[in-house]
Formats: C-alpha cells, structure tokens, sequence
C-alpha cells in the first residue's frame, strides 16, 4: 500500500511499525519537490515525540573494527530491552554515485534482533559525506520508540566533525599500536571527541591496549575538554571477545545522565537545531546557485581556464559570484 497522506505514516510510526518507518525514511530520502512538502508536514508532527533517546556517534580509523564493535553494543542493549537503531552511512561513489550499503549484511546478528533497526544510507555529496537527512531518519527512529540511535560515520575526516555536531555522545575508536594511530588521528577529531574505545584489546594484544590507554589518556589532558563537568575517559575493549562493552556503554549514560543533570543536554540539543538550520540553509542556497541558468552556462568555460591557469580560482570563484550579486 502507497500512502498519500501524513497521518498514514505518523500513526504508523507512532505504534512503532517498521514496514511505515523504513517507508516514511525513504520519502525523507527522496528529491521529488511532493514528497519533500509532505516528509516536512510528518517530521512537524512528529516532533512531540522525539528526543527521548541517546544518541551516539561512532567513528574510527580504518581497521578498528567498527561494525564488529557496533554490532556488539547494540546486541548487548537489545539484549536489555533497549530499542537500537543504528543509522549507518556509506561511502557513495564519486563516479557512479553508487554506495556499498553493506552494514546490514556485517551486522548479521544484530539485523534480525527484534529491537534493532538497521538503516544503511548513502552520504551522497552533502557537506562531510554524511548523509543528508540523518538528522531527519534520527527523528523518525525517535519518534518510533528508539531509545538508542547509533550513527556510524564514514571514516575519520570532515563527516566525523559533522556526526559530533548531531549527537550528545562522539565515540572515537582506536586501535592498540599507540603511537602510529595517534600520529594517524586528527587533533580535531580527538577536540570534539566525549569518549575514547580502545578496541581489540583482547587477550593477544592486551599489554599494547594498556600501554595505549595511558598514551591517549596523557592526550587527552593537553587538549582542553568541552565541559567542565566531564573529562573524556579512555577505555579498553574487545568486541570479538565480548569484554568491556558494558563499561562504555555506562561511560555513554553517566555522560548522558550528567549533562541532563545540569541541564546542557537541552543547551547541546537546541544549539545543534541551529546549526542544522543553517547547514540546510547553506546547502539549499549553493544548489539554487548552482542551478541558476546564466551560472550554469559560464561554469565549463570558467572551469577550463582554471585548468588552463589562466585565471586563478579566486578569480574565478568571484567571476561566478558577480553573477548574483549583479542580479
């Protein structure tokens, strides 16, 4: 059945059936003008119903063993009543536009559970290759009774810095070998980070996961903590192994539980509504930009002089702009 009204999808997410949210997330996916107005009149009044979950951030290097480790904690919450829904984005391909989409096939376990929801999603070519309406699929998990929501990012890079800035907890998974992953690890990503995983650390290479903690422990002192209230720890774990699953998951809800407490979840959550906005705001201006018909008709020729070097990109960049503005 095709539903054609927002009530349809509302009631149907609201009594938590899957079948209308995966429905209801691929009309928030779509670009067709009609299905946007009408994905906008669901997430309004849907609203009510959001923002009782925690919701987290994952990333790491590559290697570290992400959706092993994913799979693991949303196992484990599952396994106590918690209700899981992991929002995975996969990298799109540049040149087909294509995207892997394999997360639900790596979580093989977790994709069956009965309180897990697995949504891959292609991050397109939107600021950070994070997909574009995460933040929307987020709400629509809410709203459906997901009390914890995961997002697994790309990999380290500019769409981590994006993820931090949806989520009330930023997990950063490391792996054993210290000193080359902290040369490999941005300070940027570690600035915004809440939380450090050592993941890996099983019986094998536990000494080398210990020696780790301290080095990244030490890193963390120097970089200057984004609450008062809350140093970010370094943990130790191993998903293979099943061991220290549990005490990230209380460092993610001692977190949680102390920023509700002073009441800078709320503070965190509305300022993250802003800046939203204007992301939106931002990447709705550059395609209206971009698809004006006298900007489209001098960007090839603006585009093979830059190539050329006969005009620089700054250049080139205001003899686009001039366009506007000169409207």
């Amino acid at each position: 059945m095709k539903y054609t009204k927002a009530e349809n999808y509302i009631d149907g997410i609201i009594n938590k059936d899957r079948l209308a949210l995966s429905r209801t997330i691929t009309l928030i996916e779509s670009t067709l003008p009609q299905h946007q107005e009408l994905a906008q009149e669901i997430i309004s009044k849907i609203m009510p119903y959001t923002g009782n979950s925690i919701r987290l951030g994952i990333t790491g290097v590559p290697g570290v063993g992400k959706s092993t480790f994913i799979e693991e904690l949303g196992m484990f919450l599952a396994e106590d009543s918690h209700k899981v829904a992991v929002l995975a984005i996969d990298p799109s391909s540049t040149v087909s536009g294509g995207s892997i989409l394999a997360d639900k096939t790596r979580m093989e376990f977790l994709s069956y559970h009965k309180n897990a929801f697995i949504r891959p999603s292609p991050s397109g070519n939107y600021l950070g290759g994070v997909a574009q309406k995460t933040r929307e699929t987020m709400l629509l998990c809410e709203a459906a009774g997901y009390d914890a929501i995961i997002i697994e990012t790309v990999g380290v890079g500019q769409s981590e810095i994006t993820v931090a800035s949806m989520v009330d907890f930023f997990l950063v998974l490391m792996l054993a070998n210290a000193g080359d992953e902290l040369q490999g690890i941005k300070k940027g990503i570690l600035e915004v980070a809440d939380g450090i995983a050592i993941n890996k650390a099983d019986k094998k290479h536990l000494q080398q996961a210990l020696l780790a903690q301290k080095v990244y422990e030490n890193a963390m002192h120097i970089l200057k903590p984004s609450y008062s209230n809350w140093s970010p720890p370094v943990l130790t774990c191993s998903a293979t192994e099943k061991t220290g699953i549990s005490e990230v998951w209380d460092m993610i809800v001692k977190h949680n539980n102390i920023l509700k407490k002073s009441g800078k979840l709320e503070t965190k959550r509305k300022e993250q509504a802003i800046s939203w906005m204007w992301n939106m705001i931002e990447d709705g201006i550059k395609k209206h930009f971009i698809n004006l018909p006298e900007v489209k008709s001098i960007i090839p020729n603006v585009e093979k002089q830059v190539k050329k070097s006969a005009i620089t990109p700054t250049r080139a960049a205001k003899k686009i702009l001039d366009i506007i503005i000169k409207r």
